[in-house]
């Protein structure tokens, strides 16, 4: 308290003595009050030291990236579990195809995509062959896979006509690269005749150029079906992922998949590209 019983003001340098001053200056507060503080005799300036940041540059997505071959004996399944699943999957692209070639707005789509629904069929047909070699009874080896794939295909369905085309442009080209990433393991030297089969025609380019056509007389949809599109990957992953056979290690399991899976969506990155949609 100072005298007079006036409160002391706080010395706004105490506690700096390099800021202590020689002569007093009178500074004005807020509400006419005057408060006594010291000339400052020195100026600092602080400055903050220069940082060169290395910042990483990321190569065009439209380059091929090459990825290490990863060995997928040990993670493949056994070829008939193999064979069950790849046959049933394409059998849900064909039933998927021939509901999008019944609901098409126009005959020409319709007329465009119908070979893609034969492919798709076709392929299966191929495969049910290879299950043939070791059984009477190829549905017995499917069916074990039937359930989690017709739930899926009715998740990834879509609200709309392109909607569902673009789930199918998205699931066909990931499993069918996956599944084919997949068969190098397979027993019996059979891994060949896979690739063979499931890198066969599927109709995709017509699908591309009906969707390449949609978004060009709408351009609001690429918006729309690139998010449905990124949607549609997730739960395709998941169905990928359900074929590895598992070894004691799920981490390292993990760990040796993942290039493969960077390159499965690699590939439907540059897909997605060709579209004009981000993936």
């Amino acid at each position: 308290m100072a005298p007079g019983g006036r409160r002391r003001r706080p010395d706004l340098c105490q506690g700096f003595p390099e800021f202590t001053g020689s002569a007093p200056i009178r500074v004005r507060w807020g509400h006419g009050r005057v408060r006594r503080a010291a000339r400052l005799t020195r100026v600092f300036t602080f400055r903050r030291p220069k940082v060169r940041l290395e910042v990483p540059r990321l190569k065009p997505r439209g380059e091929a990236v090459q990825l290490p071959r990863v060995n997928l004996a040990e993670l493949t399944p056994a070829l008939l579990p193999y064979l069950g699943q790849a046959a049933y999957i394409q059998l849900s692209l064909f039933e998927s195809l021939s509901r999008i070639v019944t609901q098409a707005p126009t005959v020409a789509h319709k007329e465009s995509l119908g070979p893609a629904a034969g492919q798709a069929l076709d392929k299966h047909e191929r495969l049910v062959a290879e299950i043939r070699r070791h059984v009477d009874d190829p549905a017995v080896i499917m069916q074990p896979f039937a359930a989690a794939i017709d739930a899926y295909r009715e998740v990834v369905a879509g609200g709309t006509w392109s909607e569902a085309l673009t789930s199918l442009y998205v699931s066909a080209g990931i499993l069918d690269d996956f599944f084919i990433h997949l068969a190098a393991g397979l027993e019996n030297g059979s891994g060949p005749r896979m690739v063979q089969i499931l890198d066969a025609e599927t109709g995709r380019q017509a699908i591309a150029t009906i969707l390449a056509d949609n978004i060009a007389a709408d351009p609001k949809l690429a918006s729309q079906l690139a998010m449905w599109g990124r949607r549609v990957v997730g739960d395709t992953l998941l169905v990928a992922r359900s074929a590895i056979h598992h070894t004691d290690n799920r981490n390292s399991d993990e760990q040796r998949i993942e290039p493969v899976f960077t390159e499965v969506i690699a590939s439907h990155t540059r897909r997605m590209d060709g579209l004009g949609l981000t993936a």
